[in-house]
């Protein structure tokens, strides 16, 4: 989708709109800048990595191996956009799982982007929501064949990497979803 399509360019910043913010064709806001792989936004004309569609509807199955393929090519900040299509697309009762999965996805983001403190405490709080949503009555054991201990506790060993040791590769420390 080209938000910029009908806008009238800003001649000192190729590609972005006079009027300020980009705007979708339904007029919602959105920003058109091409995006690196960690999701950091490069300035307009640069070449980037595609973005995510969002909104996109997929089984729960599809949302995992796509986050995994994403998250295996260093690219968590696209994996979070997918746990969160599903995260607001799902029925309620998984909605905290992709929520919790969602979170562990922007703290590897932080984490590969150096931001320390940002990226341990969304580990955490990502593990603890997939832990607690493990231990809820509507969890199933290995939902959609993911091992969520494992998950939780490669989290956890991330945080406490990433606040000894900084910034870390995201493709070479991307969590394997599915044990």
């Amino acid at each position: 989708m080209d938000s910029t399509a009908d806008s009238p360019m800003d001649s000192t910043a190729p590609g972005r709109p006079v009027a300020g913010r980009d705007r979708d064709d339904e007029g919602r806001a959105r920003n058109a800048r091409p995006r690196d792989g960690l999701g950091r936004p490069l300035p307009y004309g640069s070449d980037g990595v595609p973005r995510q569609p969002e909104g996109v509807v997929r089984a729960p199955e599809e949302t995992v191996a796509e986050a995994q393929r994403l998250l295996d090519e260093g690219k968590p900040f696209h994996a979070h956009e997918v746990f969160e299509d599903a995260w607001k697309s799902g029925p309620g009762e998984e909605r905290e799982l992709w929520r919790g999965l969602a979170q562990l996805a922007v703290g590897l983001t932080h984490a590969a982007r150096g931001n320390v403190t940002g990226g341990a405490r969304l580990l955490r709080r990502g593990a603890g929501a997939v832990t607690e949503w493990a231990a809820s009555g509507s969890a199933r054991e290995r939902p959609y064949g993911m091992d969520l201990g494992a998950v939780a506790g490669w989290a956890r060993e991330l945080a406490g990497e990433v606040e000894g040791g900084g910034a870390v590769d995201a493709a070479a420390r991307a969590p394997r979803l599915r044990g």
